[in-house]
This record gives C-alpha cells, structure tokens and sequence, in this order.
C-alpha cells in the first residue's frame, strides 16, 4: 500500500524557518516525481513545489520561490521542503503528494503556523 507520512510541522515566527519530510513506502520512490500541497483556512489545495525522479528539475509556486526548497533523497525513500523567510500567508497543512498511473495519493499532512 502507497504511505506518505509528512512531519516536521510546528508553529514558527515570521521570518522564521521550518523543514518538512515526507517519508514514502509501498511503491518504487524513484521511479515517480513528488510533490508539495498546502491548504490554507478556507483556501483550496494548491502546489507549492515539485520535483523530478532525480531531483534534477524542480518547479515552485511563484509565492514560495527563493524562499522554498524541495529536495529528495531516493536511498531513505523521503522528500524535503526548506521553508525559510516564512510569511504569515504560508500557514497552512502541508501535504506530500505522488501521482501513480491513474491514482493520486496523498500525506495525513502536517501544520506549519506562522505567526508572532
């Protein structure tokens, strides 16, 4: 069975800086892209950042680049996002999402809070 377990959420001033892993089981890590949601109070569920099976390209929202980095580690199976210069607006649940032929699966997610 496909798992994501994000972790590493936490409450963090602003300016502040946060990194969230993603650990993946049942299925081959390398093998597939990973990706970054967040979902704020009240907002839709919308990409943060995204990264190839090699880590080689990465793509961000425009609103966390500079500031987001995600990375991947294929022997310990995991996906990080660096979150630095954190802003009020990046409060949210932060999910790990992998696409899988037809199917998505998805995190339990884990919250980041921002605030002073």
């Amino acid at each position: 069975q496909v798992q994501l377990v994000e972790s590493g959420g936490g409450l963090v001033q602003p300016g502040g800086s946060l990194r969230l892993s993603c650990a993946a089981s049942g299925f081959t890590f390398s093998a597939y892209g990973m990706r970054w949601y967040r979902q704020g109070p009240g907002k839709e569920r919308d990409l943060v950042a995204a990264i190839s099976t090699g880590g080689t390209i990465r793509n961000y929202a425009d609103s966390v680049k500079g500031r987001f980095t995600i990375s991947r580690d294929n022997v310990k199976n995991t996906v990080y996002l660096q979150m630095n210069s954190l802003k009020p607006e990046d409060t949210a649940v932060y999910y790990c999402n992998v696409r899988i032929y037809a199917s998505s699966y998805w995190g339990q997610g884990t919250q980041v809070t921002v605030s002073s």
